[in-house]
């Protein structure tokens, strides 16, 4: 059973900067895929950006050029650094595996997510 514990959120206006850290544990594949998610309240999970414990990254168009992943194998940590924040990236974040690649589906169970709060 993998527990995902997600941190870093916080408040910051507009155009500020957060990084995210989620730390994994328990047992799990290796050459694995992690990947960050955000929801807002009422609306549907979606995917932020995903990297392969090789590096290859995936974003969603709504965040390039702004938020950047990267992973610590040796840690079983995966970064999300949060830069020129808008108020529309208020959401809470989540981490989590996917299954098959960089567009596979998110694998295991939520960690409880951390809260971005932009102010405009």
């Amino acid at each position: 059973q993998v527990q995902l514990v997600e941190s870093g959120g916080g408040l910051v206006p507009a155009g500020g900067s957060l990084r995210l850290s989620c730390t994994a544990s328990g047992s799990r594949r290796s050459n694995n895929v992690m990947a960050w998610y955000r929801q807002a309240p009422g609306k549907k999970r979606e995917l932020v950006a995903a990297v392969t414990s090789g590096g290859i990254i995936k974003y969603a168009d709504s965040v390039k050029g702004r938020l950047t992943i990267s992973r610590d194998n040796d840690k079983n940590t995966v970064y999300l650094q949060m830069n020129s924040l808008k108020p529309e990236d208020t959401e809470v974040y989540f981490c989590n595996y996917l299954s098959d690649g960089l567009d596979g589906s998110p694998v295991g169970s939520w960690g409880q997510g951390t809260q971005v709060t932009v102010s405009s």
